[in-house]
């Protein structure tokens, strides 16, 4: 059996907020003042980390994600200057938070993507993950696919970033955890209908990978693109630590926990003792 090398645990705890909230169809700046306003809300609660839900800044509504007016441009290092971010800049500066919000971004090399954007503690935002599964034919429409994954770390707690559909995939979860990460950041849009999904696949990502999973989703909409909340927090066995109802605006807060993390990784060891090709070769019976 072949063991792999895992991530030192955090020394340190680190709480985070999972947000549930209803955009406005291509308001931008209204869209950006309700996260601010909801960032104060989780700071309040001790949050030093954000998480909103997918497409969160021109809200998950595809017709009027038709309208290029809606991207965000991002230079060639990633980096994002438009100045309708500026309060949720101001907010993270101010309150020392880390922001992951869902937005459209227009590359420099003109590609566009349905991605996560991380506004830093100073105020900077770049454009940090670009989905690379995207769901159905409206995205595979407006999108073009992410390129690689990405890892952010704030102190030292490495987060893999997912977004969605993502999630339904054990590989995007587990290449995350491979590359260290002791939790996995998921802004999500699930509609009305998707619960029972909704609340397996993230919980599965958790356990799949001892790691703590946080998961945003908005609420309200107009049908067909109407929203079923339920953002969560899962810890490392993927239980919900907190989770919002299905309707309704929230912010749920927890605390990831470095002793419970490195304790559930010595109860299941799937990590380090995962094949490295799950078995190799595989043989054909009949019977």
């Amino acid at each position: 059996m072949t063991s792999s090398v895992q991530a030192a645990p955090p020394e340190r705890p680190l709480t985070v907020a999972a947000v549930q909230a209803e955009a406005v169809p291509g308001d931008i700046v209204g869209n950006t003042a309700t996260t601010a306003r909801l960032v104060r809300q989780a700071t309040d609660e001790g949050a030093q980390v954000v998480v909103f839900p997918e497409l969160f800044l021109p809200a998950y509504h595809p017709p009027v994600l038709r309208d290029a007016t809606l991207d965000l441009p991002a230079s060639a290092a990633g980096q994002i200057d438009d100045p309708r971010l500026d309060p949720l800049r101001k907010a993270a500066q101010e309150l020392g938070a880390v922001v992951v919000v869902g937005a459209a971004v227009r590359h420099a090399d003109g590609r566009r993507t349905c991605s996560a954007v991380v506004v830093d503690r100073s105020g900077v935002a770049f454009a940090a993950y670009d989905k690379q599964h995207l769901c159905g034919p409206d995205e595979k429409a407006l999108f073009v696919p992410g390129r690689q994954g990405a890892t952010l770390v704030v102190d030292d707690w490495k987060l893999g970033l997912g977004i969605c559909y993502d999630g339904c995939f054990p590989e995007h979860g587990r290449a995350a955890a491979g590359d260290g990460a002791h939790g996995y950041l998921c802004p999500s849009g699930y509609l009305v209908g998707s619960e029972h999904r909704r609340d397996l696949y993230y919980a599965a990502r958790a356990l799949d990978n001892t790691m703590y999973v946080v998961f945003a989703n908005p609420v309200g909409g107009e049908p067909p693109w109407r929203f079923n909340g339920g953002a969560a927090i899962y810890d490392p066995e993927g239980r919900p630590v907190r989770r919002a109802p299905n309707n309704g605006e929230a912010v749920v807060v927890a605390t990831l926990d470095p002793v419970e993390l490195a304790r559930v990784r010595r109860t299941h060891s799937m990590l380090a003792d995962r094949l490295p090709h799950q078995g190799g070769r595989r043989v054909v019976l009949r019977a």
